[in-house]
C-alpha cells in the first residue's frame, strides 16, 4: 500500500535529492577543512561533493540535462553546505560524529533518488540498483580522486558502497511491491543503521588474498635486484616451466671433446 500518490512521491525524491547534496557539500567543506584549503578551495571540493553522484547518474540516464543544471537549487544549496562549514568552527570529535551520521544519511537519501529517478527513465530494477549505487558513492569517489586519495569506495574501511546497494535493493523490491513509500523509510533508515554499526564494530567486505604472480622477473622484482637490460632480455623460457637463462659472462662457451675443457 502506498501513502503517496506520483506527484507527491516525486516531491520527495527532489527533497531527498537537495537534502543529500547539502549534507554532502557540507561533508567535502569538512574535508577541506582538514586539508587548510582556502574559501575557493571549499566551494570547489563542496560542490563537486554535492553534485557529483547526481550529474554523472543523469548524464548516464540520459534523460535530458543533468538536474542540478535545470533546477535552480542545486548549485546555491551546494555553495551554503560549502560555505557553512568553512564558517563554522567546531572540535574535531564533533565534527567527526557528523561525518558519520551525515555520510550515512546521505547514501540512503541519494540510494532512493538513484532508484526513483532510474524508474521515471523508464528503465528496469537492474539499472536502478546501478544508478542507485552510482548516485550514492558518484560524489565522494569523483571528491577523492581530485583530492588524490584512495575512493572510499574501493574499500579499505567500513561498509560503504555495499550499503548504497543494499538500499538501493530495498527501494527496487518496495517499488515492485507497490509501497514506494515504504521503500523510502526502510532504505534510509537500513542506510544509516548498517552503516553506522559497520563503523562502531569494523564490520567490512573481505581483502584479497595474499598472493602475487609468480614469476623470474617478478621474484628478482620482489627482491630488489639490480636488472642489467641484457640480463632481462634473457628472461624467458629456455626448456622447463620458470628456468632462466643465465645472463651473458662475456666468456664463451666451453665444449667437452673428451680430452678434457678445451676453450675454442
Amino acid at each position: 500500500m502506498n501513502l503517496l500518490d506520483a506527484d507527491a512521491l516525486r516531491i520527495v525524491t527532489n527533497v531527498l535529492d537537495l537534502a543529500g547534496v547539502f549534507a554532502s557539500a557540507l561533508l567535502g567543506g569538512a574535508i577541506a577543512r582538514t586539508m587548510h584549503f582556502d574559501l575557493f578551495g571549499f566551494l570547489v571540493v563542496g560542490v563537486v561533493s554535492g553534485l557529483g553522484g547526481g550529474m554523472l547518474r543523469d548524464v548516464l540516464l540520459q534523460n535530458g540535462p543533468p538536474v542540478a543544471l535545470t533546477d535552480p537549487l542545486y548549485v546555491p544549496i551546494a555553495v551554503v553546505g560549502a560555505l557553512l562549514a568553512f564558517f563554522v568552527s567546531i572540535s574535531e570529535v564533533a565534527w567527526d560524529r557528523l561525518f558519520t551520521v551525515l555520510d550515512a544519511a546521505v547514501i540512503g537519501f541519494w540510494a532512493v533518488v538513484g532508484v526513483q529517478r532510474t524508474f521515471e527513465a523508464g528503465l528496469g530494477w537492474g539499472p536502478a540498483i546501478i544508478m542507485g549505487t552510482i548516485t550514492a558513492v558518484g560524489g565522494g569517489a569523483i571528491r577523492d580522486l581530485l583530492l588524490r586519495r584512495v575512493p572510499a569506495v574501493f574499500g579499505g574501511n567500513a561498509l560503504y558502497a555495499s550499503v548504497a546497494v543494499a538500499a538501493s535493493v530495498v527501494m527496487v523490491v518496495a517499488s515492485a511491491l507497490g509501497a514506494p513509500t515504504l521503500g523510502i523509510v526502510v532504505a534510509v533508515l537500513l542506510s544509516v543503521g548498517l552503516r553506522l554499526a559497520a563503523v562502531r564494530w569494523g564490520w567490512g567486505l573481505p581483502n584479497s588474498p595474499n598472493w602475487q604472480p609468480q614469476s623470474a622477473l617478478a621474484s628478482l622484482l620482489r627482491r630488489g635486484r639490480g636488472i642489467r637490460p641484457d640480463a632481462v632480455r634473457l628472461l624467458r623460457r629456455t626448456g622447463r616451466r620458470g628456468e632462466v637463462e643465465p645472463p651473458h659472462t662475456g666468456q664463451l662457451p666451453v665444449q667437452d671433446d673428451g680430452e678434457g675443457p678445451e676453450r675454442r
